[in-house]
């Protein structure tokens, strides 16, 4: 029987161990850490829709259950083998993931489906992940068997055949601090999709690193997460870094957090959540359904770190929510933005615990021309000013830099390319030499992001490969996109902006997902967004509009403006012109 299909009641499992002290470093490898967890009595708890307990797997349970398996797959696999498994958030996904690093195996979490009618797009993605990782087996829920089946490139378990194999009494080896920990491919790649290595050695320096000196995690904390297991954010964040510091977890799945958004807030009250992390938009969605919450239902007042990462900082989202929130108990101080990427293993820097966040406002009208994030004065309008969040210092043992052109340091507030190093660093992507050597610079990786420092603190500003330059001008595609939200008629989260050259030089386009219209109410929101583009830029651009649920996200929750680009090259939005059907119940389950 695998672990998913326990059915009698159950309550969750304990915040606090009633003897085990507190150790949050010194574990060589995963499977030292859940040696250790295992002597308590904490673990992972897990939520149904309905709020309800659905399954529970104390670490002492999972170490069984995780060698148990590792047996089985010793017995059915080469040691090194790499298994590409649906990372669903259940205790299946779980307990295989732990079995594979005490049997040697190499895990490569793949995402679940994402959008709806995205079934050819879903297949051909975990098709390349299967064959990048070169995958022994593919493994999943019996629900995805079929997808997996098509996607083809391996031998296909559901977790109920895995946990069927035969043990032949193969002793399983555990990897050691220098081998292997996983693969985690990248989401947003618009060709074959990179496989981010991680070691044991460089998975346990950021773990120690983000519960020690990071979040600061202590006897009795509490995690909550919705976020997707596939995602470094959702594994490293809340699957191994409590675990590391035998810290409580309450799973709820990403698709049941974006049907119940208060859902988070009700189970962080219920069991007096301490940790949480979001990106920007899980906080604004939580804001929007503020109004449904039943007077008294929601204390937030045990939280005291409630992260923001995976994405740009939107402090508007964040000053929503705590404005929602505040009279729930909920403390603005708690927000914790930091800066990480699957190549750091997750994080690369962090704020001070309970200080208030800040935020640099900005004259983009300078910045853009000079490079240099000048702050905005009394004289700047609305429509040039705008707000960088910063994203605190690096962990210890890491450091950051910001680069010009040329390559050389750059001074206070100039904007740069960013560059890391430290012991979390992946030594590169698996089986892809090139892409590796292009991302290394020394003991430097490039992270492919722009900023700036103030103060000692990193400002993310954007992705370099996203940056828009007309006439010698640059252009943040998100400053485009988040004043087209804020249009009457365009669906929130529903537009890209990007450049094309047509022959003649870089011009912007802006495709936004409108909501069901005439052709009358559709031109005139054309015209609308074109002005609101030239006053928020100062730059023309062509306006596609589009039907809803048009946009392209990453298995992670992100636009890819890429891909969004290559549909608009390849005539996609050419039809989108007429009126709308009415739009789908789980539309917006495109995190």
């Amino acid at each position: 029987m695998t672990v998913s299909q326990q059915t009698e009641p159950q309550a969750a499992l304990p915040s606090r161990n009633a003897s085990l002290p507190l150790q949050r470093s010194g574990f060589a490898t995963i499977c030292d850490a859940l040696d250790y967890a295992a002597q308590g009595e904490t673990g992972y708890t897990f939520f149904n829709l309905r709020g309800e307990v659905a399954a529970t797997l104390s670490y002492a349970d999972l170490r069984q259950r995780a060698l148990t398996l590792a047996g089985k797959l010793a017995s059915n696999f080469t040691r090194g083998d790499r298994l590409a498994v649906i990372a669903e958030t259940s205790p299946d996904f779980i307990v295989t993931f732990y079995a594979c690093q005490y049997a040697g195996l190499i895990p490569a979490p793949m995402p679940m489906p994402v959008n709806l009618g995205g079934k050819d797009g879903y297949i051909n993605q975990i098709r390349q992940m299967i064959a990048g990782a070169k995958a022994a087996a593919a493994i999943g829920p019996d629900t995805l068997r079929e997808f997996l089946d098509e996607a083809g490139g391996a031998v296909v378990y559901s977790y109920d055949n895995l946990h069927e194999l035969e043990d032949n009494g193969a002793e399983p080896q555990r990897f050691g601090a220098d081998e292997y920990c996983y693969i985690q491919y990248s989401s947003g790649s618009t060709s074959a999709p990179k496989g981010v290595i991680g070691l044991q050695r460089s998975v346990c320096a950021n773990l120690t690193a983000i519960a020690r000196d990071g979040m600061g995690l202590e006897p009795g904390d509490r995690a909550t997460s919705w976020l997707p297991l596939y995602h470094d954010m959702g594994l490293i964040g809340f699957v191994l870094t409590p675990m590391t510091a035998q810290v409580a977890v309450d799973f709820l799945a990403t698709s049941d957090f974006v049907r119940r958004p208060l859902l988070w807030l009700r189970i962080m009250t219920d069991h007096k959540t301490t940790i949480t992390y979001s990106p920007s938009f899980g906080y604004d969605l939580a804001a929007k359904r503020s109004a449904r919450a039943e007077p008294g239902a929601i204390d937030l007042s045990a939280i005291r770190v409630a992260g923001i990462g995976g994405d740009m900082v939107r402090p508007e989202a964040l000053t929503a929510f705590a404005d929602a929130f505040g009279e729930m108990g909920f403390n603005r101080n708690a927000f914790t933005p930091s800066y990480g990427m699957a190549e750091a293993t997750l994080a690369i820097s962090f704020p001070e615990l309970g200080a208030p966040i800040t935020v640099d406002e900005v004259d983009m009208r300078h910045y853009t021309r000079s490079g240099v994030a000048q702050p905005a004065s009394t004289l700047t309008s609305p429509e040039n000013r705008r707000g960088f969040v910063l994203c605190g210092r690096a962990l210890p043992g890491h450091e950051i830099q910001v680069r010009d052109e040329n390559g050389a340091p750059c001074d206070e507030r100039h904007v740069g390319r960013i560059y890391i190093k430290g012991p979390s660093l992946t030594p590169g992507y698996f089986s892809n030499a090139e892409a590796t050597e292009a991302m290394y610079d020394g003991e430097w990786l490039d992270t492919g992001d722009m900023g700036y420092f103030l103060g000692g603190q990193i400002v993310i500003t954007g992705r370099a490969k996203d940056l828009i330059i007309i006439n010698g001008r640059n252009i943040w595609p998100q400053d485009i996109e988040w004043a087209v939200e804020k249009v009457d008629g365009v669906r929130g989260g529903g537009v890209a902006a990007f450049s094309v050259d047509d022959g003649h030089g870089e011009r912007i386009v802006v495709v936004a997902e409108r909501r069901g219209m005439d052709a009358d109410a559709l031109a005139a929101l054309k015209r609308e967004i074109a002005s609101v583009v030239q006053n928020a830029v100062g730059a023309p651009a062509e306006i596609v509009l589009a039907r809803p649920h048009s946009m392209v996200m990453t298995s992670s929750g992100k636009l890819s403006r890429a891909k969004v680009k290559q549909k608009y090259l390849d005539g996609a939005f050419a039809s989108d012109a007429g009126e709308d059907e009415e739009p789908r119940p789980l539309a917006e389950a495109r995190v």
